[in-house]
C-alpha cells in the first residue's frame, strides 16, 4: 500500500489524486493522507480514495508563527501514528504544507519517499524533503544541486487526461456552442485581481466572443453583478468542461492552470502573483512557458490591451498551439506512479 499526501489547495492536491488513480490502476492500494482546512476536507470525501485528515502547519519562508508551530508539532505527531499504523511500502509526497508531515516521519522511519514538485522551482516543504527523498520527480525543468541532480527526472504534471468537443464543452456549461471563448481562471479558489480588473477591460471583446469567468465562489455573488450578455461569471467550473470549451485563457500562474493549457493546447495570458507572496514559483512558472513560445506573461496592466490584441491574432494562437503540444504532460501520472512502485 502507498500513501499519497499532499494539498492545502488544488495545485497539490489535484495532481495526487491523478497520482492516486494511476497507481490504482497498476494493482498499487492507495490511502491520501490531507490536512484539516485545507481544499482536500471536501473533495477526498466525493473522491471515491480512501482518506486520512491530519493538522498541518503552513511553513513560513520568514518565520514560523507559534499557532503554525503547534499544528505543525500536531501534524507531525499524528503523522508518526498514520505512519505506524498503515506501514506504507512508499510515500509520495506532492509538496505543500500538507504534504511536509506524513513524509517526513515516513522517510525518518526509512519509508521511501518521493516528492513531486509542481513549480518551476521547488517550494519551501520540497526543499526540506529533496535530501530525505528516494526520488524528486519534476513537473519542468530546473537547476539543482548536482547531489539533487543525479536522483532527479521530469514527469510532467499530472493532469485529468480527458478532453471533450469544444462545441459539446460549451453546450454544457450553458454556453453558445459556437461562439469563440475566453476563459478565467484565478486558481481553484479564484483571484480577486482578476475578478477587479478584467470585466471592463474586455466588455469591448461581447460582439463576436463569450466570456466564461471563474471568480471563486467566495466572490461569486459580487462578480454576478457584473454580467452581461455572453459574460458568464461562474464561482466555480468542471476543469475539463473549462479548458475543453475554451481557444483562449487569461489564468493565474499556477503550475496545475498552465499544464492543463498544454494538455488542452489553450493559449494563456498569464498574470503570475507578485513574486514577494510566493516566492517567485507563478512569476517562475509563467516565465518557462513564454520563453519557450508556449504563452504570454503580463507584467504590468498597462500592458494589457497589447498582450490581448497579441494572443486575439489567429496566427499567434496557432503558433503558441504548435509550441504547446510539445509541453504537453500527457501521461505523466503513469511516469509518476511507475517511479513510486520501482522504490517500493
Amino acid at each position: 500500500m502507498v500513501i499519497v499526501t499532499g494539498g492545502g489547495t488544488g495545485g497539490h492536491l489535484y495532481p495526487g489524486l491523478a497520482a492516486a488513480k494511476a497507481l490504482l490502476e497498476a494493482g498499487e492500494p492507495v490511502i491520501y493522507v490531507g490536512a484539516l482546512g485545507g481544499i482536500e476536507e471536501r473533495v477526498l470525501p466525493e473522491s471515491g480514495l480512501p482518506y486520512r485528515m491530519i493538522p498541518a502547519g503552513k511553513l513560513s519562508r520568514e518565520a514560523l508563527r507559534p499557532a503554525e508551530g503547534i499544528k505543525v508539532l500536531r501534524g507531525l505527531w499524528a503523522a508518526r501514528q498514520v505512519v505506524r499504523e498503515l506501514r506504507p511500502k512508499a510515500v509520495l509526497s506532492m509538496g505543500g504544507y500538507a504534504g511536509f508531515p506524513v513524509a517526513f516521519v515516513a522517510a525518518l522511519r526509512g519509508v521511501p519517499m518521493v516528492i513531486h514538485e509542481q513549480n518551476a522551482k521547488l517550494g519551501l516543504a520540497n526543499r526540506m524533503l529533496a535530501r530525505l527523498a528516494r526520488r524528486v520527480t519534476l513537473a519542468t525543468p530546473m537547476k539543482l544541486a548536482p547531489g539533487l541532480a543525479r536522483k532527479t527526472q521530469v514527469v510532467g504534471y499530472p493532469v485529468r487526461e480527458e478532453k471533450r468537443p469544444p462545441a459539446e464543452a460549451r453546450a454544457a456549461l450553458g454556453l453558445e456552442p459556437n461562439r469563440p471563448t475566453l476563459l478565467i481562471l484565478g486558481g481553484s479558489q479564484g483571484s480577486q485581481e482578476l475578478n477587479q480588473q478584467l470585466p471592463e477591460r474586455l466588455y469591448p471583446l461581447l460582439g463576436e466572443w463569450q466570456v466564461l469567468h471563474q471568480c471563486g465562489v467566495r466572490w461569486e455573488s459580487e462578480l454576478k453583478a457584473k454580467e452581461r450578455p455572453h459574460y458568464h461569471v461562474r464561482g466555480y467550473v468542471d476543469s475539463v468542461l473549462a479548458w475543453s470549451a475554451a481557444d483562449l485563457a487569461i489564468t493565474r500562474g499556477g503550475a496545475g492552470t498552465l499544464s492543463e493549457a498544454a494538455y488542452h493546447q489553450v493559449p494563456v495570458l498569464g498574470v503570475p502573483l507578485p513574486r514577494h507572496l510566493d516566492g517567485g514559483a507563478q512569476w517562475a512558472n509563467v516565465g518557462f512557458y513564454a520563453e519557450r513560445g508556449a504563452a504570454r506573461r503580463l507584467a504590468s496592466w498597462t500592458q494589457f490591451e497589447t498582450e490581448l490584441n497579441t494572443l486575439l491574432d489567429p496566427s499567434t494562437r496557432a503558433r503558441i498551439r504548435d509550441r504547446l503540444g510539445g509541453l504537453s504532460p500527457a501521461g505523466a501520472a503513469r511516469r509518476l506512479a511507475q517511479i513510486i512502485l520501482e522504490v517500493a
